[in-house]
């Protein structure tokens, strides 16, 4: 393993599973919307009200495909999956695995779209963004893993259990 990348929807556990995973193996971790934020210096609901969905997208893509590392976890935005040269070049650095969550899941978890950070058209509700994207980090994934398995402990456990099968 050279480097995993955790894909999914907003609120799907990305940055803290990576986190307990790069602890785990020994890895760095790498969350790319705190490097947009860098690049940008700005946070990133200002990026993408300052520049609006599509212009956020190709700066999101632009910032990952700057991207170069080893041993490390990457938790992308959830969507990295809305330009194939970002996800591309992700998979082209390591393994690809999907935070797969259920919709109404999510929908409990996250009340602040509005201002989380969250790339969407107006009038687009989380069912619709869930409704696009899910076929498509499906495609992108090495491996699928259900992420909402209760705990953090048992998701993480998951994930390493889903490694370990593909190694």
């Amino acid at each position: 393993m050279n480097n995993i990348t955790l894909i999914g929807m907003p609120g799907s556990g990305k940055s803290t599973v990576g986190v307990l995973l790069a602890k785990t193996l020994g890895f760095d971790f790498l969350d790319t919307d705190l490097l947009i934020q860098k690049r940008e210096g700005a946070l990133l609901q200002e990026v993408l009200d300052a520049h609006g969905t599509e212009e956020f997208l190709d700066l999101e893509a632009d910032a990952i495909c700057s991207v170069d590392c080893e041993r490390t976890v990457i938790a992308p935005g959830g969507s990295v999956i809305c330009r194939a040269r970002g996800i591309e070049h992700l998979k082209s650095l390591g393994k690809v695995i999907y935070l797969r969550i259920p919709c109404e899941v999510l929908e409990e978890r996250i009340h602040n779209m509005g201002s989380r950070g969250i790339a969407f058209q107006p009038g687009e509700t989380l069912r619709d963004i869930y409704e696009y994207r899910a076929p498509l980090y499906e495609k992108y994934a090495d491996i699928i893993v259900d992420g909402d398995k209760g705990s953090l402990e048992e998701t993480l456990a998951a994930v390493l259990q889903a490694l370990i099968g593909c190694a």
